[in-house]
């Protein structure tokens, strides 16, 4: 990891980076049953606002970020978030996925989150090594989930259970 690269809480003016980053991913098919990034506002208001990070380099430029969702509105799971980490094509395998992770990590556990879940389909297979290597594991496969560019997509549902919490 070059020492140039940081983690910060993400900004509103970070919303055309942080789309395009993730309508690059959407691009590659593996990355999302969405096909087109959402609107700011929509982003923003889907996402829980603490628990939103960009990796940066020494410029300010966000090379990928990570960001969580509530899984339910109901009390007994105020602890489980789903996250996505979305990272530029052009910065892929420099350990920014992992940076972010272990950033979210670090975050939700402070903040009393004791599960972080995200589901990653099974061809993803640079998003499940990355995950296993930050402590996720896989609960189950979720079969042809849902239908994407035409065929049915498995799912793979994987987990990080907090030692701390």
């Amino acid at each position: 990891m070059p020492a140039d690269i940081t983690v910060r809480p993400m900004r509103a003016d970070d919303a055309a980076a942080v789309l395009a980053i993730y309508q690059a991913g959407l691009d590659g098919g593996d990355a999302s049953f969405e096909t087109t990034a959402p609107s700011w506002a929509a982003f923003d208001a889907g996402r829980l606002p603490d628990h939103r990070l960009v990796a940066v380099d020494g410029a300010d430029t966000v090379l990928g970020w990570v960001a969580v969702s509530p899984t339910s509105t109901r009390p007994v799971y105020a602890g489980v978030v789903e996250h996505s980490v979305y990272v530029d094509p052009a910065t892929r395998g420099r350990g920014v996925a992992r940076l972010l992770l272990d950033a979210l990590i670090a975050a939700t556990e402070a903040a009393g989150i004791w599960t972080v879940q995200s589901g990653v389909f099974p061809e993803n297979a640079a998003s499940l090594a990355v995950h296993r290597r930050a402590g996720f594991r896989i609960v189950g496969t979720r079969e042809r989930v849902g239908r994407h560019h035409g065929r049915w997509r498995d799912v793979i549902l994987l987990e990080r259970r907090s030692p701390l919490i």
